[in-house]
């Protein structure tokens, strides 16, 4: 009965199909090769199993070690790569065309601060009202927020308006 393809993981004890394969023992020292089944006597006289580890090299390699502790390992091998890994989030800042000087450093050092973390920053420019006539103002103030940014960041997205805001996106570089 060949093995079911769908199931993960390596070929465990009477699974392994190859007549012989490169053994390695529960200690870690190279056995040489030995014939599948000397090597599952072998495995059962330490009440371990046999585990296929490189089944596409010729002869495969098999390791003597406990089916359960290996699982075990693997999954703490996952868990341990998806901590260290890093998700990209996107933070927004909102600021208007007449914003005050003290105010604009505030979303500066905000944005540096994001950037600095690894994240994306939008920066999202709100037009209201009349100010719509002065889309010039809002395409300045992004360009300006861009060039004080421009050592630690790419752009992403440039200025466009959308509606009645005009978004520019900011990457770490």
């Amino acid at each position: 009965m060949p093995p079911t393809t769908n199931r993960e993981g390596p070929l465990v004890d009477e699974e392994i199909r190859a007549p012989q394969v490169r053994l390695v023992g529960a200690d870690g020292e190279m056995l040489g090769i030995v014939a599948t089944r000397e090597a599952l006597k072998m495995a059962h006289a330490v009440g371990l199993n046999l585990l296929e580890v490189s089944p596409n090299a010729d002869p495969p390699v098999a390791k003597i070690l406990d089916n359960g502790k290996f699982k075990y390992e693997q999954q703490k091998k996952k868990n341990e790569a998806r901590k260290k890994q890093k998700v990209i989030d996107i933070k927004e800042i909102k600021i208007r065309p007449n914003i005050d000087q003290n105010d604009y450093q505030v979303k500066l050092n905000a944005a540096k601060r994001f950037i600095g973390a690894g994240d994306k920053v939008k920066i999202t420019l709100r037009f209201r009202g009349r100010e719509m006539a002065h889309q010039e103002l809002g395409i300045q103030l992004l360009e300006r927020f861009r060039i004080d940014m421009e050592s630690e960041t790419k752009v992403e997205q440039l200025p466009k308006l959308e509606n009645r805001q005009m978004i520019m996106v900011l990457a770490p570089k």
